[in-house]
């Protein structure tokens, strides 16, 4: 059963969270996606970042949150497996294999690579996994001998109708916020270096 708490923390931590800073860095330039690192045991937050490929095109929302998780004292980080990776989007297969070497085992995301594509003009993920992996869209195990991985949106759908409805309503404000992140991202995205921009 899934557990309802979780994705209403998980939408907190987008909301208050990653978007600030995702704003604050769209308006320097960067894309839209970004990443948290949650405690399993109590759900507290260790850290919310954000894209930051106008530094160095590597810093995805997930790579730039891991970056900084290990420039952590040691004492302040959690061990990865006793942490929730956040993204919220698909991660690409280059925050995929970061995810996985460095040893969570599981992450959470809330719009899909196809929605990347579609409602954020932002292609790359699913034509690096057809040029580069051959490999057709969706095309990694979600679940795996390293983690396993949750859309947040299919965990709503499958919830009783009540709290979907709820959630869903939730999800829909958080995506307009969204969409204004990506119109903000497409108008100024010729003014940076940022090489699949």
């Amino acid at each position: 059963m899934t557990d309802i708490s979780l994705i209403d923390r998980l939408l907190d931590v987008i909301e208050h969270d990653i978007v600030p800073k995702t704003a604050e860095g769209v308006a320097h330039g960067n894309k839209l996606f970004g990443a948290a690192i949650l405690r399993k045991d109590d759900r507290s937050l260790v850290l919310a970042e954000t894209n930051n490929e106008i530094e160095n095109p590597l810093w995805h929302g997930e790579v730039h949150c891991l970056k900084r998780f290990y420039e952590m004292p040691k004492a302040e980080r959690v061990d990865t497996k006793d942490a929730l990776f956040l993204a919220t989007h698909e991660p690409c297969s280059l925050c995929l294999s970061a995810i996985t070497w460095t040893g969570f085992d599981n992450f959470y995301y809330l719009f899909s690579h196809e929605d990347s594509r579609d409602s954020f003009a932002i292609p790359h993920d699913l034509k690096i996994l057809k040029e580069v992996f051959t490999l057709d869209p969706g095309g990694y195990n979600a679940e795996n001998a390293y983690w396993k991985s949750f859309s947040i949106r299919r965990l709503v759908r499958a919830l009783p109708e009540a709290e979907r409805k709820r959630l869903e309503a939730r999800i829909g404000k958080i995506s307009a916020r969204y969409d204004e992140l990506s119109n903000a991202y497409q108008a100024s995205k010729a003014e940076n270096d940022i090489p699949l921009n």
